[in-house]
């Protein structure tokens, strides 16, 4: 059996016992990118000197016979919108191509703390701005089980990389469900937890009420074990929730007998595939012979999500990227006449065309005479969406949805098109206005592309969420499928 294609436990067994070294790990995750990169594109560098020396160190100390933690020694990649200390982080954007980070992210810190090994930088769509890591300054990531198909985005290096067998474990990040639609259409397990729950501080701001760093792997169980490390408060985030952290794994293989399911009308109608609508229905069978039970309810904020974040999200990019202008770091045109010349083209120049499209709508909704009609506006919808959630969480444990409307479209089908490539996010964008932890998990095939379900649960109920999602996958096996490419 290859040997990432091992669950975390299994890995750190081997490497506990000796059966296997540290460095032979690192050195055939780097033989899995080198053998799948021309072909999936999922990486925008490599750390190998670093990585392969950090593992002779953790090598060293298994050897030593030291209780390690169950990630040490582990490879995982991370999104490039995350800092790493001494390495580039680009954002897949012409504006940061050259930039080095000068410390680490929080959560790069604790991956480290925990003896982990990042062996590089993954694709993306520029500044975390669009569906289908199309938008990236590099190239376009291609999707494992149809090469001429997307990923999903943005963080769709983060899914394809896990999907192709390059690493076990990822980090993305989720704005408006950037982890869990390209872990539907990559057939992964793709998690994003309560706003609050892990630190930003590090993670390169696109809307930043809205981001949240979350982990990619093949099963829930391993989403579980990245959970442990990565969460807790964080004095250098103000956005960070000082609650305390259970140990997620806990909750794995609990019964969910009398479990009360809300499954949103909302979710379930036209706008959705059939096919990818019947594989969520068969999913929640599985879960009502276990003993749970669904219904479905109506969420009436919903017809508004994609309106309502793309106004709030646009404006907060807006802000947020007015501090790339040239002066202190990053791209800079160097043949203006004048500062005012220099902005501009430093600006025009460095970032691409979706970005550029946020940015306008984020500062047209924000300019006097507009606030009023749009962004404050978006800002009263947005209570609505926490009120509705509020409202189901009385009576359902958790909701469950599709995590996108269909599979995986087509390289080039969309990105022609903004509004309707905006409308592969409506299953999951409510979540990220309403600060919730939601996870998707393979729930079938159409048309041989993966499908995902969506599990939704209340504000720092990340083990009810991981715990239906657990439960699903020891009842199916659609986790486990790889692409042909793996074959």
């Amino acid at each position: 059996m290859e040997i990432l294609e091992k669950s975390v436990k299994e890995i750190h067994g081997l490497l506990k016992n000796r059966v296997l070294k540290c460095r032979d790990l690192i050195i055939q995750t780097y033989k899995n990118i080198e053998q799948q990169e021309p072909e999936i594109q999922s990486f925008i560098s490599l750390a190998k000197e670093e990585s392969i020396s950090r593992s002779e160190e953790i090598d060293r100390l298994y050897d030593k016979g030291e209780e390690l933690p169950v990630l040490a020694g582990i490879p995982i990649a991370v999104k490039d919108n995350i800092c790493i200390k001494g390495q580039k982080t680009t954002c897949a954007s012409r504006m940061l191509a050259d930039f080095v980070a000068p410390y680490d992210a929080t959560v790069t810190k604790k991956l480290t703390e925990h003896y982990m090994i990042p062996v590089g930088k993954l694709n993306m769509d520029e500044f975390a701005m669009g569906s289908s890591t199309e938008n990236s300054v590099f190239h376009t990531t291609r999707n494992p089980w149809s090469l001429d198909c997307v990923p999903g985005g943005s963080s769709g290096g983060s899914t394809a990389s896990v999907a192709a067998g390059q690493v076990p474990l990822s980090l993305g990040s989720d704005t408006g469900g950037s982890i869990r639609q390209p872990a539907a259409f990559c057939g992964v397990t793709g998690f994003k937890p309560t706003y609050g729950r892990v630190s930003r501080y590090g993670l390169v701001a696109f809307a930043s009420s809205l981001d949240q760093i979350g982990p990619v792997a093949k099963n829930v169980e391993d989403i579980s074990c990245v959970l442990n490390a990565i969460s807790g408060h964080d004095s250098m985030d103000s956005t960070s929730a000082d609650i305390a952290v259970p140990d997620f794994t806990l909750c794995l293989g609990k019964d969910i007998k009398g479990l009360k399911i809300g499954v949103p009308a909302e979710l379930f109608g036209p706008a959705i595939n059939s096919d990818v609508r019947q594989c969520v229905i068969n999913g929640l069978e599985l879960l009502s012979k276990e003993g749970a039970c669904w219904e479905e309810v109506n969420m009436e904020s919903f017809p508004h999500a994609i309106e309502t974040y793309y106004i709030l999200s646009s404006a907060e990019a807006s802000a947020n990227l007015a501090r790339f202008d040239g002066v202190k770091y990053g791209h800079r045109y160097h043949n203006a006449k004048n500062i005012k010349e220099m902005y501009k083209k430093t600006r025009g120049s460095g970032f691409g065309s979706e970005v550029k499209r946020r940015i306008i709508l984020g500062t047209y909704v924000l300019s006097a005479g507009y606030y009023d009609a749009y962004y404050a506006k978006a800002q009263k919808m947005r209570t609505l969406f926490k009120l509705d959630f509020a409202k189901a969480f009385k009576k359902y444990d958790v909701l469950i949805t599709p995590s996108s409307p269909t599979t995986a479209f087509k390289i080039g089908e969309k990105i022609e098109d903004p509004l309707d490539m905006y409308t592969a996010d409506i299953a999951t964008i409510p979540v990220n206005l309403a600060g919730l932890p939601a996870i998707s998990v393979p729930c079938g095939f159409v048309d041989g592309l993966p499908a995902g379900l969506q599990v939704i649960g209340k504000a720092f109920d990340e083990e009810t969420v991981l715990k239906v999602a657990y439960k699903y996958q020891q009842l199916t096996d659609f986790h486990k499928k790889k692409p042909k490419l793996l074959n």
